[in-house]
C-alpha cells in the first residue's frame, strides 16, 4: 500500500517538476528569441551609425574630376562595408530612394543580379518592401524578421535558411543639386545565427534541468523511504494492537508530524491498554461480585432442601439469602445506572434546591444505621436556608451514597460531620467521617469501579464498589467538582460543590 502511495506521490511530484521544467523552458526560449534578437537588431542599428559616417566620407571625398580619388574612395567605402559586415555577419546594400543598389559588402551572383535588374536603368533594383516607403519618407529606424519580400528565398541562400532578421535605416543627405535625398542602408542577417545562440542557451538549460531532475528523484527517493519507513511502523504496530498486543509502542523520536502521529499513537495505545486492563478488571469484579452472593444463596438453598440446614434454622439461612438477594439487586440496579450516566443517557432536571433540607432528609432515611453504630451527626449549615441548582433525586443519592460511606467506616460510637458553605459563585457540601482514613496512594483509585481498600474489605463486606463512581458521575453531569481529604487513622472528607443559586433567583422562578 505504501509503496502505491510514494510511487504516486512520486510520480506527480515528477510531473509536476517536469512541467514546470517546460513552461520555464518555453518561457527562456521565448524571452531568448526575443532578447538575442533585439540585441542583435541594436548591434545592427549601432554599424548602419558608423556605416553613414563612411558613407558621410565618401561622399566629402569623392571628386567627379579626379578619378582616382574617387576610386580610392570607393575602395574606402567598399573596405568598410566589407568589415563591418565581417564584424556584424551580415550583408549591408547601400540603396537610394528609388531603391537601386549603389553599395554592397558582397558580390552578389550573376544568376540573382540579373533576376533584380532594371533593364532600363542597367541597376540592381531591391525588392519593395512595407517598410521601404516608410525608409524613405522620413529618416528612420525599422527591422523586421522574414524572407525580404522573397529576395532570401533564392537558392543562394539554402545555407541560412529563408529567414532573416533585416535593419533598415535611413539618412537624409543634401544633393549636389541641393536637393534632399534619402539614403537607405540595409543590414542582413540569418536568424539562424539568433537560433543558434538560444539553442546553445537551451542546451544548457536542459543539460541542468536534467540534471536537477535526477538530483530531484533520487533526493524525492531517500526522503519517501524515509517517511514510509516510519509509517509501515505505525501499520504494524497498529495490526499488533488490534490483534490484542496492547504493550506494543512505536520508537519513533523524529520532532515532525510523523514524530507527532506516533506519540499519539502511543499515547492511544496506553489508552487502549488502560481501558482493556479497566474491562478485565471489570469482569473479575463483576464476577466476584455475583458469584459471592451467588455461591452463599445456592449453598444454602441446598443445605435447606437436602436437609443438611435444619428446618428449626431454616429462617435464619432464609433471611441470609434475602440479604444477598438484596445485595445481588443493588449490584445489577448500580451497575445499570452507572453504565447510563456514563453513556450520558440520564437527563438531568435541573431545579431549584435546599441543599440543607436534602443533608436532613439522608439522616432520616439513614437513621437506623446511624443508631445501629450509636454515630452521632454534626450538621453546620452557614445559613438556615442555602439554595443550589441541580437534579434533585441524582444530588439525594451523592448525599445518600457519601453519608452512607462515611457511616461503614466509621467505628461504633463514632461521629460524622455535615457541613454546607457558601462559596464565591458556588455551594461546597462537606462530609467527613472519623473512620480509620485512606491511604495517599488510592486516594485516585477509590473513584474507580468496584475498588475496595483492604480496610474497606475488612470492616464492610456489603457494598457494590460502584458508589463513589457513581457520586463522581453525578457531579461532573453538573459540571461541578467532588474531592476527597483523607489522612490514616483520622478520617476521610469528601467536598462535591454545586451552582448557587440565590433567592431572587428563586422567586423569579416560582413567579414564571
Amino acid at each position: 500500500m505504501f509503496k502505491t502511495i510514494f510511487s504516486r506521490l512520486i510520480a506527480m511530484f515528477l510531473l509536476i517538476l517536469i512541467i514546470a521544467f517546460t513552461i520555464t523552458g518555453v518561457m527562456l526560449s521565448l524571452f531568448l528569441d526575443k532578447y538575442v534578437t533585439e540585441e542583435k537588431a541594436e548591434a545592427l542599428e549601432t554599424a548602419g551609425s558608423w556605416i553613414n559616417l563612411v558613407f558621410i566620407n565618401y561622399l566629402q571625398n569623392i571628386d567627379v574630376n579626379d578619378y582616382l580619388s574617387s576610386v580610392r574612395a570607393k575602395l574606402l567605402l567598399q573596405d568598410s562595408l566589407v568589415a563591418f559586415g565581417n564584424y556584424t555577419n551580415s550583408y549591408i546594400w547601400i540603396v537610394s530612394q528609388e531603391g537601386y543598389l549603389f553599395q554592397s559588402n558582397w558580390d552578389m551572383p550573376k544568376d540573382i543580379a540579373d533576376k533584380y535588374t532594371d533593364e532600363t536603368s542597367g541597376y540592381v533594383k531591391i525588392p519593395s518592401t512595407k517598410q521601404f516607403p516608410k525608409l524613405i519618407e522620413k529618416a528612420t529606424t525599422t527591422s523586421e524578421v522574414g524572407d525580404f519580400g522573397g529576395f532570401f528565398k533564392e537558392d543562394y541562400f539554402d545555407a541560412y535558411g529563408d529567414v532573416w532578421l533585416t535593419v533598415g535605416r535611413s539618412f537624409e543627405y543634401t544633393g549636389a543639386n541641393g536637393e534632399d535625398i534619402m539614403i537607405v542602408i540595409y543590414m542582413h542577417t540569418p536568424v539562424a545565427e539568433v537560433i543558434s545562440a538560444r539553442k546553445e542557451v537551451l542546451k544548457y538549460f536542459l543539460i541542468s534541468g536534467g540534471v536537477a531532475v535526477a538530483i530531484a528523484v533520487i533526493l524525492t527517493y531517500i526522503f519517501s523511504l524515509r517517511l514510509s519507513r516510519p509509517l509501515k511502523q505505525i501499520k504494524n504496530a497498529a495490526a499488533k494492537i488490534s490483534s490484542g498486543e496492547f504493550e506494543r509502542r512505536l520508537d519513533i523520536k523524529s520532532n515532525d508530524e510523523i514524530g507527532e502521529l506516533a506519540k499519539a499513537f502511543n499515547q492511544m495505545a496506553v489508552a487502549l491498554q488502560s481501558i482493556e486492563e479497566m474491562r478485565r478488571e471489570f469482569i473479575a469484579n463483576v464476577s466476584h461480585e455475583l458469584r459471592t452472593p451467588m455461591t452463599s444463596i445456592r449453598g444454602f438453598i441446598e443445605g435447606i432442601l437436602d436437609g443438611t440446614i435444619p428446618p428449626e434454622k431454616h429462617n435464619k439461612y432464609l433471611s441470609i439469602v434475602k440479604d444477598e438477594t438484596n445485595r445481588l439487586n443493588r449490584l445489577v440496579n448500580d451497575l445499570l445506572d452507572l453504565a447510563k450516566i456514563e453513556a450520558g443517557e440520564v437527563k438531568l432536571n435541573i431545579t431549584t434546591l435546599d441543599i440543607n433540607e436534602m443533608v436532613r432528609k439522608s439522616v432520616i432515611k439513614l437513621e437506623a444505621l446511624l443508631v445501629d453504630k450509636e454515630l452521632s451527626v454534626d450538621a453546620d449549615f452557614e445559613e438556615e436556608e442555602l439554595l443550589a441548582k441541580g437534579d434533585s433525586d441524582a444530588i439525594e443519592r451523592v448525599l445518600y451514597n457519601l453519608m452512607h460511606n462515611a457511616i461503614k467506616f466509621t467505628p461504633v460510637g463514632g461521629k460524622i460531620g455535615v457541613s454546607t458553605r457558601k462559596l464565591k459563585d458556588h455551594i461546597g457540601v462537606t462530609i467527613r467521617d472519623s473512620g480509620v482514613g485512606i491511604d495517599q496512594n488510592e486516594l485516585e483509585q477509590i473513584w474507580d469501579r468496584f475498588y475496595k481498600s483492604d480496610k474497606s474489605r475488612g470492616r464492610d463486606k456489603t457494598g457494590t464498589g460502584l458508589g463513589l463512581a457513581i457520586v463522581r458521575n453525578i457531579i461532573n453531569e453538573h459540571n461541578q467538582t467532588v474531592s476527597v481529604q483523607s489522612e490514616p487513622g483520622r478520617g476521610t472528607a469528601f467536598t462535591f460543590t454545586l451552582a448557587r443559586c440565590d433567592r431572587d433567583d428563586k422567586d423569579a422562578e416560582i413567579h414564571e
